[in-house]
């Protein structure tokens, strides 16, 4: 049978055609939706070898480190428009380095130092032996400052180097976690007690500021090594060169840990993060040089000058003691005629004299 096409479905079937003809043509013309024409141009992209996406030269530059991204913000802060700082990682690698690697040397090599010095020289002891007569060299508010603030430079000093050396030394023996507990106390407790240490350095300058200007005879001290090496002991007064020179360390150095010290603990003094990096760092140096004077201070005070710690325990020290390492304030102590014997040494401090205490009992008495 023959099957014959209607006039009506051929003008459909046309029409049809006519349109979807006109809609492609439309679509061949018309923008590409957003996720196509990404695609599109990412594609045309990677042909052509020229990114189109405004974010690749912003992100090669953040790979590069070399430029630093500022944005705008209402924000208020120095550096609340900076949105990406290129210095951070040069100065984590700084730090990294360069300052701990170079803090460590100078500490380990003054320490080094000390101990070669105590092993040949055994430090320098009193020629003449203890006397058994007493000069009074420190009053009690002294005594009491100074070891105030050695402890406070101290706690200040241990959290200062567990701050700053324990993600290297610290995390491989105690581990990340445990460090972290560890350092957040530090850190705590190093900006609660570090304004004291301020206080503390500026009471010292009050208290011997006039007992350590240079006089005639501190120049010969320095030159013949304080006597610790060889020959007679050079002449001195109440304080010798050594002393004067580390009680200025203490004082000049003392205020600039104090002073960066302020700019990283508080915020408004308006500084930005460079401002806060070269205050670390002098801040890190700084304390790096006043532990190592602390060094040797100890070691002085201690095992290498016996009789010194005396001075600083009960405020008096061995009259001998001082013919040899003060000999001008001893001459000027002896003059005024303030030699204290034993007995008055031992009122002095509150106590009763051993000539005076009753003998003890022994075994048949009444």
């Amino acid at each position: 049978m023959r099957m014959s096409i209607k006039p009506a479905s051929v003008e459909r079937r046309l029409c049809a055609g006519v349109f979807l003809a006109f809609l492609l043509g439309l679509l061949g013309l018309a923008p590409l939706p957003g996720g196509v024409a990404m695609a599109a141009d990412k594609v045309q992209t990677e042909l052509a070898g020229k990114p189109n996406n405004p974010g690749a030269e912003l992100w090669r530059d953040v790979r590069q480190r070399d430029t630093q991204i500022k944005g705008v913000t209402q924000v208020e802060g120095m550096d609340a428009g900076v949105l990406i700082n290129i210095n951070g990682e040069r100065w984590r690698r700084f730090r990294m380095e360069q300052l701990i690697p170079a803090v460590g040397v100078a500490l380990g090599g003054v320490l080094g130092l000390i101990l070669l010095f105590h092993l040949v020289k055994r430090g320098v002891p009193i020629a003449a032996g203890l006397s058994g007569k007493y000069l009074h060299r420190f009053k009690e508010i002294d005594r009491l400052l100074h070891w105030t603030v050695a402890l406070v430079f101290i706690f200040l000093a241990l959290t200062g180097l567990i701050l700053l050396t324990g993600r290297v030394i610290l995390i491989p023996l105690l581990g990340p976690e445990l460090f972290a507990t560890l350092a957040s106390a530090s850190k705590e407790g190093h900006n609660l007690f570090g304004p004291l240490f301020l206080v503390g350095v500026i009471g010292l300058f009050i208290r011997f500021v006039s007992k350590n200007f240079l006089r005639k005879g501190d120049i010969g001290w320095l030159f013949k090594g304080g006597g610790f090496f060889a020959g007679k002991h050079p002449s001195a007064g109440f304080f010798n060169m050594g002393e004067k020179i580390w009680f200025w360390l203490v004082i000049l150095v003392g205020l600039v840990v104090s002073a960066t010290g302020l700019i990283l603990e508080f915020p408004f003094f308006g500084q930005d993060r460079s401002l806060m990096e070269l205050a670390l760092v002098l801040h890190g140096v700084g304390a790096a040089l006043l532990i190592a004077g602390s060094f040797g201070h100890i070691y002085v005070g201690t095992a290498g000058m016996p009789g010194s710690l005396s001075s600083m325990t009960t405020g008096y020290v061995d009259l001998n003691w001082a013919r040899q390492h003060h000999n001008l304030w001893a001459e000027e102590c002896e003059s005024r005629d303030e030699v204290l014997s034993k007995s008055e040494f031992e009122r002095s401090r509150g106590e009763t004299p051993l000539g005076d205490r009753p003998e003890p009992l022994t075994r048949g008495d009444g």
